[in-house]
């Protein structure tokens, strides 16, 4: 395989999202994580610029650098004022020439609604839960407890709260109506996989590399409600789901367990299109890991569970974002012809997998 130029070679833009509307404390959290990720590419190498995007002209922000002579490092979330636009700084990126790291337009909007990534799952032959999309209006068809609703196109657990875990009917036709309006749109109902769960960071393109496994866990609570990774859980400190939900990394799996997981993952992450890295979030139940969801534009800020997973693999911060733009360079038209010596993080084994096919065309969602 054709590896990229060395590091004093690639210069890089680091390209993240700060919203004016957020609060203050907020804009310093994003600012701070995205220098310590700036200053550890620049440890290992590579000449970094800064450039936050406070709107939605990105092209402007971006005027200054050539495409053909930068690699931009693409940490941006959403464009500051659209909702759901994370597709849409990849786009954009896309229509001005540029090479950037992580996932592609096309894939980051077919994450964004999980319709699409529960029809694509099932048609690939990758186990998820069973599931079903209500709207406005219709009836209330379901009879598989428990279960958890959703709102179909939110990620990092917006809408999830121990509420969101329903064990009857009433429960279920009280928490449909509630998501169809705070959120202003469809609800997604799962069947609601009580058991162990995994958060697998993968990286590569052509091969791919699996991580070390975190694994969360929830023997604190006794309350099924709570056993699950809720917003509290991950952004709220001092929040009984926040202190209380243990990581365990590695995980502890048997080799067959390790095996069959990293193949769903694997499967899963070619089957969805990802590029460069993704993390997903797997549930086992019965000796089947299912696949709850997949995220291609991870977080990856230091404290976060991939970075933690590389650290465990002995990969340093710094190696983790190199491997980025290392993926990212092989794409570049200049620094994907020039060489560097072997990667280190290619220390770890790499599993191939064929691409699986995208099929073309669905009859929808069947009831449960």
């Amino acid at each position: 395989m054709p590896v990229a130029a060395s590091p004093e070679k690639i210069p890089v833009v680091l390209l993240y999202n700060v919203d004016p509307q957020w609060t203050e404390a907020e804009k310093e959290e994003v600012i701070s994580l995205s220098t310590q990720l700036g200053h550890a590419l620049i440890e290992v190498g590579y000449p970094t610029v800064f450039v936050p995007v406070a709107d939605d002209d990105i092209a402007h922000h971006l005027r200054p650098f050539d495409p053909s002579e930068y690699i931009i490092f693409n940490w941006c979330e959403s464009l500051p004022g659209l909702r759901h636009s994370e597709w849409l700084v990849a786009k954009r990126l896309e229509m001005l020439g540029f090479t950037f790291t992580g996932a592609d337009s096309e894939t980051l909007a077919l994450a964004q609604d999980k319709y699409r990534v529960k029809v694509l799952l099932e048609q690939s032959g990758i186990p998820t839960p069973a599931w079903q999309i209500f709207r406005h209006g219709e009836t209330c068809k379901w009879n598989r407890f428990p279960a958890i609703v959703k709102p179909m196109n939110e990620h990092c657990s917006a809408g999830i709260t121990r509420e969101s875990v329903v064990l009857n009917q009433t429960e279920l036709e009280n928490r449909i109506p509630f998501i169809l309006d705070t959120y202003q749109q469809p609800a997604m109902v799962e069947d609601f996989i009580d058991g162990r769960e995994f958060h697998v960071s993968v990286w590569g393109n052509e091969e791919l590399t699996v991580l070390p496994v975190a694994e969360m866990d929830f023997s604190f609570f006794s309350n099924i409600k709570d056993r699950l990774c809720t917003y509290d859980a991950k952004f709220i400190p001092g929040s009984d789901a926040y202190e209380k939900i243990e990581t365990r990394l590695p995980a502890s799996l048997a080799a067959d367990e390790k095996t069959a997981l990293e193949k769903v993952c694997c499967d899963a992450y070619q089957a969805l299109g990802c590029r460069d890295y993704a993390r997903l979030d797997i549930r086992l139940r019965d000796h089947i890991f299912y696949v709850l969801d997949v995220n291609p534009n991870a977080d990856i800020s230091h404290e976060a569970s991939m970075a933690c997973a590389a650290e465990v693999a002995g990969i340093s911060y710094g190696q983790m974002g190199s491997m980025f733009v290392r993926l990212a360079a092989r794409r570049h038209p200049v620094f994907g012809k020039m060489s560097e010596p072997q990667d280190p993080a290619k220390k770890q084994s790499a599993i191939k997998r064929s691409r699986a096919k995208r099929a073309s065309s669905y009859k929808g969602p069947q009831a449960s």
